[in-house]
């Protein structure tokens, strides 16, 4: 397990904005949790954490109920599974899978129904990742053998959306 490093965590969030009241959250591959407890801690509605290893889905339940977090959903899953078989749709989406697993292939099609009008998805891995056309890269950095993006996908909004602009379409002005 390698959790996002707090300096990376720090950007990210500033990059997102401080405050996520109520956005749905997703967290794949969530491994320590780090990034899902806190989006939770920054007033996300739902945040639902993927994890398949059965030891790191263990602590996440320990830490789920120490920090009473009521707003986290634990799912027990494959997350390519996961993210075939579930139809819930989010504003946010962390992705940090293990470096060593690809998903690059399959993932940007499994997440682009999955992601809100207006979402982010946040990703992390050994190396930048380039995306297929649709998506955009918003801001993208890089720490120690950490490359970190943040993107959208554009395709179905001619426009683009408004950047930095998480909520909900119909909270809008």
């Amino acid at each position: 397990m390698r959790p996002t490093p707090d300096r990376v965590r720090e950007t990210l969030f500033n990059w997102l904005g401080q405050d996520l009241t109520g956005l749905q959250c997703l967290d794949l591959f969530a491994g320590s949790g780090a990034l899902g407890f806190e989006a939770a801690s920054r007033g996300a509605q739902r945040v639902v954490m993927v994890e398949h290893d059965r030891a790191a889905y263990a602590a996440l339940e320990r830490n789920r109920d120490s920090l009473a977090a009521a707003q986290v959903e634990l799912v027990r899953a494959d997350a390519l599974e996961f993210l075939r078989s579930e139809a819930g749709v989010y504003d946010v989406i962390f992705l940090d899978p293990p470096f060593r697993v690809p998903h690059d292939d399959e993932l940007p099609l499994l997440l682009q129904p999955r992601l809100a009008a207006g979402g982010r998805v946040y990703r992390e891995s050994g190396k930048r990742v380039q995306w297929p056309s649709g998506w955009v890269t918003i801001r993208e950095g890089h720490a120690g053998q950490v490359a970190f993006q943040l993107l959208r996908w554009e395709h179905d909004e001619p426009h683009g959306g408004v950047p930095g602009d998480l909520r909900p379409r119909h909270e809008r002005a």
